[in-house]
């Protein structure tokens, strides 16, 4: 007997929380339950009175997974919706990371041209290292990460996704 392989698509979602304790582990406790994967897990206060929060989650898992994961989040009490960007249309995300690299002489150089060309922005530098900020797409990201690499990468911090619908109104 065969089984069938169901096609793994990456999904963003954006779940929009009372601000409470406990919230962030109710959630991250769904996933861990049922062996599903967080790629990258954000939190944010997004009101005035600092009573909601949105948490931006990208995850990966068949079309069955990804529905099935939106109807047990939006069961949670302090959930108030749950909006899968992906499906949803046009959107942005971003990601902030960064990146320190080592080198002398024409890696140095280089890693500086680079870091032109990707629009990051040095914000350390000692003799012998860079600690370059740079935010855009996960790609883009992914992208100068790999060039680095070959300069001298040593450290790299990301942020997470945060993504949101285009348009004049809110989700």
């Amino acid at each position: 007997m065969k089984i069938a392989q169901q096609a793994s698509e990456r999904h963003v979602l954006n779940v929009i929380v009372d601000n409470e304790a406990g919230i962030l582990a109710k959630i991250s406790g769904l996933f861990t339950a049922r062996g599903y994967n967080i790629d990258s897990l954000t939190v944010a206060d997004i009101s005035e009175d600092h009573a909601i929060s949105r948490i931006t989650i990208v995850t990966k898992g068949p079309e069955p997974v990804i529905d099935q994961i939106r109807a047990q989040l939006e069961r949670l009490v302090p959930v108030h919706r749950v909006i899968d960007l992906t499906e949803s249309g046009a959107h942005v995300e971003r990601e902030l990371a960064l990146v320190k690299v080592a080198g002398k002489g024409d890696a140095r150089v280089e890693a500086l041209r680079i870091a032109e060309l990707f629009r990051a922005n040095v914000v350390d530098t000692t003799t012998e290292s860079f600690v370059f900020e740079l935010t855009g797409s996960p790609d883009k990201v992914d992208s100068f990460i790999a060039l680095m690499r070959e300069l001298g990468l040593v450290e790299v911090g990301r942020s997470g996704i945060v993504g949101m619908m285009r348009g004049p109104t809110a989700e």
